[in-house]
């Protein structure tokens, strides 16, 4: 009796310590992608109350680089090791990540929040393409999300005829960059641990962007208190934080779970853009975003079945 009695509560204490890690997985990955989803309206928000877009990244990519090298140095010196091939994927990565930064804060200057972050949802049907290049099999389901995210788009910004040209290209241009970014680190540092990797490109981006400010003359007007307010919520909230939690929830359950979050990120932030900034979308907009989310879902289930990680923007 005692044995078969220690082998059941064996059995349920692994289930309870399995139940418990997966609950906190989602938890965790529920916060990241709230964290992630304030970004673009607070974005938005200072760039329309007079912050130059590059000095603002800047700012947030340079508290956030800080923040991230004193955790790693702090907690465990050994992860801040990585080889000479990882430190140039990284670096590559960074490049891209933070270009696609630029093109996207730019946008901003220019389009809504709300319309901005349903063009970046097109960024998984779009990564689905770029695998194709290095073999990833494609089917009449991806010509299918394809589709639907064209037609999305058409409806964002085609019937109303009132979204800026350029903010729309800039969008675009960034979606690319994300997208290459998100393929490039499949194809190079899924070998590396992932928070010496998040450190090392995070780094990476924050000097390019420094290099960029620098060549536009470092423009610096200083901004006010809600500027100030924002750079602290960026970094600490949809960087920092934001980052950790979403590693530790890969961690947990797995990174095709926590890419399902996806376009929740992105009905959260067109939800703030709408309830805070005053933002309004006609109803041909409105489901157009629906169309691109939904090819969104169906790209980032396909995702999931390579394994794919999504390193977060």
């Amino acid at each position: 009796m005692w044995p078969a009695y220690t082998a059941v509560r064996s059995r349920f204490s692994a289930w309870t310590h399995t139940h418990s890690r997966l609950h906190t997985g989602w938890l965790l990955a529920i916060f990241a992608t709230v964290a992630f989803s304030v970004a673009p309206p607070i974005v938005r928000f200072a760039i329309v109350g007079g912050f130059d877009s590059t000095t603002l990244l800047l700012a947030r990519m340079l508290l956030a680089t800080t923040m991230f090298s004193i955790t790693l140095a702090a907690t465990d010196r050994q992860k801040l090791r990585l080889p000479l091939p990882g430190l140039a994927a990284s670096a590559l990565v960074g490049i891209v990540n933070a270009s696609g930064m630029i093109f996207f804060f730019l946008a901003l200057g220019y389009l809504e929040a709300s319309l901005g972050s349903m063009i970046l949802a097109l960024s998984p049907p779009i990564v689905l393409s770029l695998l194709a290049l290095r073999g990833e099999r494609l089917t009449r389901r991806h010509l299918v999300r394809l589709g639907l995210a064209m037609i999305g788009v058409y409806l964002l910004v085609g019937p109303s005829g009132q979204v800026n040209v350029v903010g729309l290209a800039l969008a675009l241009t960034a979606t690319f960059f994300f997208s290459l970014q998100t393929a490039l680190t499949q194809w190079t540092l899924v070998a590396y641990p992932t928070r010496t990797v998040a450190f090392y490109v995070t780094a990476s981006m924050t000097l390019f962007v420094a290099g960029y400010w620098l060549v536009r003359g470092a423009p610096w007007t200083p901004p006010d208190l809600s500027g100030w307010v924002a750079v602290l919520v960026l970094a600490v909230v949809s960087t920092f934080l934001a980052r950790l939690a979403y590693f530790a929830a890969m961690g947990s359950i797995g990174g095709a779970q926590v890419s399902l979050l996806g376009p929740l990120e992105t009905l959260l932030s067109v939800t703030w853009s709408i309830l805070f900034l005053h933002e309004r979308l006609a109803p041909a907009q409105l489901f157009g975003g629906v169309l691109i989310l939904a090819s969104a879902l169906l790209a980032v289930q396909r995702l999931g079945r390579v394994n794919l990680r999504f390193p977060r923007r």
